[in-house]
């Protein structure tokens, strides 16, 4: 059955009521129940039924989802030992000693979201739980943390050679250069749209020209204003998603940074060996073939619970804890992410939701209309930036998009017109899922940096869109006429600098 314009009503609803309510929860819920509503032909009692019976249950049904969820609960555990067991603490101190203020503590996140490159969801969990305590004593934003944290997790993890975003990539590509009879290799084409990844490489340019410059912005700049005049990391009605659990108070010499980096190192290691051993690099598959036949979600249910046993232990080793308070560490670090479990929950519904109302399907056929092939990969990096915003899925995105993207352009300009138009559909999912305030990696980002959502949302959404016209202007259009992808990223990392230089701010008016 085809739902016309009625498909793209929930997304619709959840993105405009939780711009306007600041509640996340309660717009999710409601779009839901809209998106119900329309599937049962509009019977409020059989939807509101369905709404749990049917849609709640099936996002949860799913293997990838609960494990996920288990993940992020497993992690909140994690750094609940490592806060308790002055672990984090000594992570800061050691981290606050050299960095002496708030441009190289920025600079050091910066830095882990591109090191850990294998996987966005780990990147933002990670990232963003080690480095709060000391942004947080650097005064800066939870807003800014959370956008950094957020910029340098899909989009790095999106085009690292080997990730667990690759096997995804590859096999969209695969598939639909062998409908087009193209004569080429997927992940040869898979390296060949690295460069026109415009949105995801002018994202960490921005990045640190925002760092280098300590200048922001729109909203952004009243959230590191506020943090300059009063000294608080969030506004006073903020509602962060994760509690901020309760730091060592043990004798200064106990704070020791081992404590904490030794089980995220082992967080890290085997999530790396995981994902090769998972996907089959012991019986000789390649480390890209290996990573991208992996299955991430129990891969990561492997690193979490390695990285609490060795947290634990060493707790217990050095008589920094008791066993029952590991235990109840554990368990607040676990509680903390309960609010955050939900909305994943709830989003990972809507998605479903829209899956069978088709939205994807209906917005991509609305927007692929008659245009002339030079401004194909500017269509296709926007359509899959308005899905991704919609339905808040970037892997999703992909799925629909790709199988229409390059028999599309293979046919309207050949070969050559694939690469750029891959690139785009790619990159135009990080976009799209980056301004969404129902997208999985954004609620993730928020979570970990202790960040209201919307505060982070539209905190993020101008620079993202900042980005992204760059990103057509400089990038897909000329693209479309053959441009050199490498001069247009040099063009546009010139053209963000200047613009944060003149439209940026410092906090501190003085300096302006």
């Amino acid at each position: 059955m085809e739902f016309g314009w009625l498909s793209i009503l929930p997304p619709v609803v959840a993105i405009v009521l939780a711009f306007l309510t600041h509640e996340v929860i309660l717009s999710l819920f409601i779009a839901i129940f809209t998106g119900t509503l329309i599937l049962t032909g509009f019977h409020p009692i059989t939807a509101f039924t369905s709404v749990f019976d049917t849609h709640i249950l099936g996002a949860l049904y799913s293997e990838w989802n609960l494990a996920i969820l288990v993940f992020c609960l497993s992690i909140g555990g994690l750094i609940g030992i490592l806060s308790k067991n002055g672990g984090t603490s000594g992570i800061a101190d050691a981290v606050s000693a050299r960095a002496k203020n708030a441009k190289s503590s920025l600079f050091s996140t910066m830095m882990m979201g591109v090191l850990i490159f294998f996987d966005d969801y780990a990147n933002s969990l990670i990232v963003g739980n080690t480095m709060r305590p000391i942004t947080d004593r650097m005064k800066v934003s939870r807003e800014k943390l959370a956008y950094i944290v957020d910029a340098t997790a899909a989009p790095v993890s999106s085009i690292a050679l080997v990730s667990t975003w690759v096997g995804m990539e590859i096999g969209l590509i695969r598939d639909g250069i062998a409908d087009i009879g193209l004569e080429m290799g997927a992940y040869e084409l898979f390296l060949q749209t690295i460069p026109y990844r415009f949105y995801s490489l002018l994202s960490l340019a921005f990045v640190f020209f925002m760092i280098l410059l300590a200048k922001d912005f729109g909203p952004m700049w009243k959230a590191e204003r506020r943090v300059y005049l009063t000294g608080k990391v969030h506004a006073d009605d903020a509602r962060p998603l994760m509690s901020d659990i309760n730091e060592f108070e043990g004798p200064a010499e106990k704070r020791r940074w081992i404590n904490a980096v030794l089980p995220i190192v082992v967080v890290i290691g085997v999530t790396l060996f995981g994902l090769y051993a998972n996907g089959g690099g012991l019986e000789g598959k390649t480390i890209q073939e290996a990573f991208g036949d992996a299955d991430a979600s129990v891969v990561l249910l492997w690193a979490s619970f390695s990285g609490i046993a060795v947290a634990g232990v060493m707790s217990l080793a050095q008589r920094l804890l008791t066993l029952k308070e590991v235990t109840d560490a554990f368990v607040d670090g676990f509680k903390s992410m309960t609010v955050a479990c939900i909305i994943l929950t709830l989003a990972w519904t809507l998605g479903g939701i829209n899956s069978e109302l088709g939205t994807q399907t209906f917005l991509v056929e609305k927007a692929t209309g008659v245009i002339a092939p030079q401004f194909i990969p500017t269509l296709l990096f926007i359509v899959s930036a308005l899905v991704a915003f919609s339905t808040g899925t970037s892997w999703g995105t992909n799925s629909i998009v790709m199988p229409i993207a390059i028999p599309l352009s293979f046919a309207m300009g050949g070969a050559a017109l694939v690469i750029p138009a891959v690139g785009s559909v790619l990159t135009g999912a990080v976009l799209g899922d980056h301004c969404s305030p129902v997208s999985d990696t954004t609620i993730m980002s928020s979570m970990a940096s202790a960040c209201d959502h919307m505060a982070h949302v539209k905190t993020q959404l101008p620079y993202a869109l900042t980005v992204g016209s760059v990103a057509i202007l400089v990038g897909f259009i000329p693209s479309g006429f053959g441009f050199s992808p490498w001069i247009s990223l040099a063009l546009g990392t010139v053209a963000l600098f200047f613009i944060l230089k003149f439209f940026g701010k410092s906090v501190d008016l003085e300096k302006n």
